[in-house]
């Protein structure tokens, strides 16, 4: 029998329901369309790019299936202006400088060979994850990709295409696991078809307001059944007004999770007014609930 130490991905994941169960059982409620791209990207060790509106649970999706994996999650957040030093490897210069002067001392010649070796990288999410030692991949995520530039878009074909990644001074890196990459997309702006084509693709909708209880209480344990599901549903509301950033899953779980820490059993208009920062994160669109009566969000 396969110990959980050597189990390998085939193992752990057989088959898409078995990954949707080991999902569940880390709190993470996957509809099976979002099952199915994980399952996919892990077995054929292809990378996904999951795009959807902001609160969906994207990033989650990828801490989860590293949980269930028993993997390490290695997070390399993106942002504008984001480089090479910061995502891929930095020298590390004080280290180089130590073994110069000692060779100086001793009356030695350096070659540029002797201080740019491995041991004189310091690695950054990309390539610690490349460097995994297995016994399976880590899941290498990606977050918000789309407020990279094109730049930087580019500079990820190399990685997610061979799972490898060429530095000057050294030649190119192959992973011996390649990690299990998981791409996630706001569509702030849109992405390059060259980067798309080498991923698999799924979009995560916003779930039910059912579902959306069941995910609240989930992820706020011992919360009330009513409260839930009220605030799942007054959630569901509010997107359909005219806001800047409609409230998300996330949204609704810290909304729940303030009203709990306040006593609230139900909501109502008055509960509604003094958490609605929880929920909605502009003033702009916190006057437009507002406008449309707080206690007819709550009623329906």
């Amino acid at each position: 029998m396969t110990s959980p130490d050597t189990a390998t991905v085939a193992d752990l994941l057989p088959d898409v329901a078995a990954l949707q169960a080991g999902l569940d059982a880390v709190d993470y409620l996957a509809d099976e369309g979002t099952a199915t791209a994980l399952f996919c990207a892990a077995r054929l060790a292809q990378p996904v790019l999951i795009e959807g509106e902001p609160g969906v649970g994207k990033t989650r999706a990828a801490t989860s299936l590293a949980q269930v994996l028993r993997t390490p999650l290695v997070r390399l957040q993106c942002y504008e202006g984001i480089d090479v030093a910061e995502a891929l490897y930095e020298w590390n210069y004080p280290r180089q400088l130590l073994s110069i002067r000692l060779a100086e001392s001793r009356g030695e010649m350096l070659e540029d060979a002797d201080v740019f070796g491995e041991e004189y990288l310091v690695a950054r999410p990309l390539l610690t994850a490349l460097r995994h030692p297995g016994p399976r991949p880590a899941v290498l995520l990606i977050d918000e990709v789309d407020r990279a530039d094109d730049d930087f878009e580019a500079f990820l074909l190399e990685l997610l295409a061979d799972a490898a990644v060429t530095i000057p001074e050294i030649g190119t890196l192959r992973a011996a696991y390649p990690p299990i990459a998981v791409l996630t997309s706001n569509r702030t702006r849109e992405l390059h078809d060259a980067l798309k084509r080498r991923c698999l693709f799924h979009w995560i909708e916003y779930p039910s307001a059912q579902r959306s209880a069941e995910i609240i209480r989930r992820r706020v344990p011992g919360s009330s059944r009513t409260l839930a599901e009220q605030v799942a549903r007054t959630v569901e509301r509010l997107r359909r007004l005219d806001l800047q950033k409609p409230p998300g899953v996330a949204e609704a779980i810290d909304w729940v999770a303030a009203l709990e820490l306040l006593g609230a059993r139900a909501l109502d208009a008055g509960a509604v007014e003094r958490t609605l920062g929880s929920a909605l994160k502009y003033v702009e669109d916190q006057q437009v609930a507002r406008e449309a009566g707080l206690a007819t969000l709550v009623a329906g």
